[in-house]
């Protein structure tokens, strides 16, 4: 039996009365419970139910595929994307539509009559080709299905699924008729809950950031060495154990790793490093090793106060991949307002032992003076008044986030 937090049921309650909506999702809310919740109701139908749940990433899809099967069983699961998994998994569309047929037409009482599909972005048109018949479908990062390759998917099922929720902390919206926005209603359907961070903060399931400007140099060094120097000294002024790395392109952290001595000057300093990039794969303290390996290891020391880490990354972990323990984020470039708040939800989860104090009632919710991890540390690199300018911006959409308890909407103008 899941035990839902207060705002997780009220937006259950929301989608047992609308078949469409967006719910607006503050990192750290715990939207998975909500479509996990929601599937669980709509699985003790007696007509066979089809739900399908989108992300953005095949990471992420087998993440949100361990999490629902936690809590349900007796379910036919099938993935649809081109990433590793131990359930059955194709991208061709008839395989697809035989897989249904078999569900629809199993002969053993005890069989599972629910059919239960996770997808990403990329591959959710071969579900459209398929043509089977979608009675719920969760769109995960939901910001997502405004790009033009995965619109016309997503309009698809918003129009022939039965009922269809799309859950984000950072809905993007479009100022013109011919391009698409979360704010067409025909699609997406109006808000229909705002899990807003102020909340989150005051009954203690999150903490706020804090954002740091950090003047970079641009003296005569080449551009590596400009990252390295950055880098460096934002870990020694930051304090903290912890830290997460953010870049804007794979080549950066190559070119950090290869032609610099980055490495070696933070294992000085008593620091691990890990690196993962699509390009490069999942990387510890120089050694290849595969992503099972990597992400035991990294939740593994995010829960030991003892140790020390660095972990550089190229969108991998932007969206969604559940990370805790992370007390900073460096940015070795700025990013969109999308990029930018996704990040900073990476690094504003409870420290273990405040959630554990929470729980037990040693601690008062959103006293942040009684925990061990007041804040989350997001420093953001500043090289002249567009870099300022930058940062302001950044501290805006934070401020609209924690401080007014509005979601960080980005707006296509053109």
């Amino acid at each position: 039996m899941i035990s839902f937090r207060p705002h997780q049921q009220e937006c259950l309650e929301e989608t047992a009365i609308y078949p469409k909506g967006i719910i607006c999702a503050t990192t750290g809310a715990g939207k998975t419970l909500v479509g996990i919740g929601d599937t669980i109701r709509e699985f003790e139908k007696e007509t066979p139910q089809t739900v399908v749940v989108v992300a953005p990433r095949i990471l992420l899809a087998n993440q949100l595929s361990s999490e629902y099967l936690e809590h349900i069983d007796n379910v036919a699961v099938l993935h649809v994307h081109s990433g590793e998994t131990t359930h059955f998994s194709t991208t061709k569309p008839a395989d697809i539509q035989h897989w249904d047929q078999i569900v629809k037409v199993a002969f053993n009482p005890d069989a599972p009559k629910h059919k239960l599909i996770f997808t990403t972005y990329h591959s959710l048109h071969k579900i459209k080709e398929a043509g089977i018949k979608v009675n719920t479908i969760h769109f995960d990062e939901a910001h997502n299905s405004v790009q033009k390759n995965f619109y016309v998917a997503t309009e698809h099922f918003s129009q022939h699924a039965d009922r269809c929720y799309f859950y984000t902390a950072t809905p993007k919206y479009s100022s013109t008729p011919n391009k698409p926005g979360m704010n067409n209603v025909q699609v997406y359907g109006n808000i229909i809950a705002n899990i807003a961070a102020p909340r989150m903060v005051n009954e203690g399931y999150i903490i706020p950031p804090k954002i740091v400007a950090k003047q970079v140099s641009l003296d005569s060094t080449n551009a590596f060495e400009r990252d390295r120097n950055h880098l460096l000294e934002s870990i020694d002024d930051s304090g903290v154990s912890k830290i997460l790395i953010c870049s804007k392109a794979t080549k950066q952290i190559i070119a950090l790793m290869s032609q610099t001595d980055f490495c070696q000057e933070v294992t000085e300093r008593g620091y691990s490093w890990m690196v993962i990039t699509s390009k490069t794969g999942a990387i510890i303290d120089g050694k290849k090793v595969n992503r099972e390996e990597f992400f035991d290891t990294l939740h593994k020391w995010s829960v030991d106060d003892s140790k020390k880490f660095i972990l550089l990354h190229y969108s991998i972990l932007s969206e969604g991949i559940n990370v805790s323990g992370l007390e900073s984020v460096i940015f070795m470039r700025s990013m969109d307002v999308i990029g930018i708040t996704q990040t900073i939800g990476r690094v504003v989860r409870l420290h273990h032992n405040d959630a554990k104090r929470l729980r037990t009632g040693e601690i008062e919710p959103g006293n942040l003076s009684q925990y061990q991890k007041s804040y989350g540390l997001v420093i953001v690199p500043t090289f002249n008044s567009v870099g300022i300018n930058t940062t302001k911006k950044i501290q805006s959409v934070v401020d609209t986030i924690f401080a007014k308890g509005e979601p960080a909407i980005s707006v296509t103008k053109r």
